[in-house]
């Protein structure tokens, strides 16, 4: 005998379902009583933000309603031949020493600002010039950046005053171990006041050590903190992790802060350095090697002019966007250095080559008086090369024999200029994947 138990909830169902339907009926008519019947949106109608199909009180009308669909922000249209140039300061003093390249005058210090005005330029904030190289936000034509190197308290007490005067935005480059050192010396409490108050705080190493010489440039009582931590972190590389990863850590941490530029102390680099600023993940890193920045200037060596009293030619250079304003910091103090912006070179600074076997060329004669016997050139991975140099057109120009390799490198050219050693250099990539540019179209007469 089969159960009568599923007849039985069938039999429950469709009563339950016969109340819900005269409810729901009910319901329905009630809100309808109280609200005009509105057509139901097409599907996607972003309007309202219902989906559904259209219905027949609406077949064949126009369906005028956008599709739903995810929203971006607008891409802004970057212009790419903006100019940037870059100053550097380290300490304003009402009464410095005399030929002290790392003091100025505060009264010199707001001349110069209001050359910047009078100029034309735009002082941009670090983090716009970063924010353009990304392709996220345009900047006008000819900007400048200010920083203030080392952590001197003038940069707080001094510089700040008068730089909220211009309403110029700016970034104090500052190195670990100097903070709250006393004496002259910034404190973290001063710099988290500026940091609320919008100032960009960027790291200038932990000891500010050459980092090409590691250990050196630095007085005794940091050269034994120095010796010690060579020997705990077991040499050279050791040390240099500490002042370029961990002292970009311990101002984040201090600070609260994203660190996203490197200002390399005396300007100086190495292969080494440069890969240790690329694990650390800086955005930006900065020489004293005064150069015109732009769209596609090579990130980890950015120059900036390291402006000096006693020497107002690189104050000029810079608001000229010209020449190569070394400052006290140059890597070389007798070496006069030339910025390759300024001069046409093949490949161009930054660019990105797919021939294994370019022409390497330069334009000297923004150096001036070159000794055409003592131009030389050099490429990084092939040393010194047998370039040729044209005195009449001051052309130098190397055929590449050997097939690049590598992804980055960098011509360094020298010649006495003057009678003075100089010189200038630029980089360029290698992608053998880059796509060639196309021939131009033949002309073929019609007939």
């Amino acid at each position: 005998m089969k159960s009568s138990f599923p007849h039985v909830l069938r039999c429950t169902a469709l009563a339950a379902a016969a109340v819900l339907s005269l409810t729901g009926c009910n319901k329905i008519k009630s809100l309808v009583a109280r609200k005009p019947a509105q057509p139901t949106p097409a599907l996607g109608d972003a309007a309202s933000g219902k989906i559904g199909a259209p219905t027949t009180a609406d077949a064949g009308k126009p369906n005028t309603s956008v599709a739903a669909g995810p929203t971006h922000p607008a891409v802004p249209a970057i212009n790419k031949n903006a100019a940037v140039m870059v100053l550097c300061y380290h300490r304003l003093e009402e009464h410095p020493r005399a030929h002290d390249p790392l003091a100025m005058t505060p009264q010199e210090f707001e001349k110069e600002m209001q050359t910047l005005k009078d100029n034309n330029f735009t002082v941009i904030p670090m983090q716009d010039f970063l924010a353009w190289r990304r392709g996220e936000k345009e900047i006008p034509p000819k900007c400048c950046i200010l920083t203030i190197d080392d952590g001197y308290v003038s940069g707080y007490d001094t510089a700040w005053p008068i730089l909220k005067k211009f309403g110029y935005p700016f970034t104090m480059f500052v190195y670990i171990n100097y903070i709250g050192a006393g004496g002259k010396s910034i404190s973290w409490d001063q710099l988290a006041e500026m940091r609320d108050a919008g100032v960009d705080i960027e790291c200038h190493t932990y000891y500010h050590s050459n980092l090409r010489s590691p250990g050196t440039g630095v007085d005794k009582p940091t050269r034994v903190l120095v010796d010690r931590d060579m020997q705990a972190l077991g040499g050279a590389d050791g040390f240099l992790r500490k002042e370029i990863v961990e002292s970009k850590q311990v101002l984040e941490q201090k600070l609260g802060i994203k660190v996203s530029c490197l200002a390399y102390p005396y300007g100086n680099w190495s292969a080494k350095v440069r890969d240790l600023v690329k694990e650390a993940g800086y955005e930006a890193a900065f020489t004293v090697y005064g150069q015109r920045l732009g769209y596609s200037t090579t990130y980890d060596i950015m120059g900036r002019y390291a402006v000096e009293q006693d020497n107002p030619k690189i104050f000029q250079e810079a608001v000229a966007m010209q020449g190569g304003g070394g400052g006290p910091s140059a890597q070389s103090s007798n070496l006069e250095q030339f910025a390759a912006a300024s001069m046409i070179t093949q490949p161009m600074q930054g660019e990105t080559v797919s021939n294994s076997k370019p022409l390497i060329k330069a334009n000297l004669a923004a150096m001036g008086d070159v000794d055409p016997k003592t131009v030389e050139m050099r490429l990084s991975g092939y040393g010194k090369v047998p370039a040729q140099y044209d005195a009449q057109t001051k052309t130098v120009t190397y055929q590449v024999a050997q097939p690049l390799k590598d992804k980055n490198y960098s011509v360094i050219l020298t010649a006495n200029v003057g009678g003075k050693p100089a010189e200038t250099r630029w980089d360029f990539a290698f992608d053998p994947t880059k796509a060639a540019p196309a021939p131009p179209p033949k002309f073929t007469p019609k007939p």
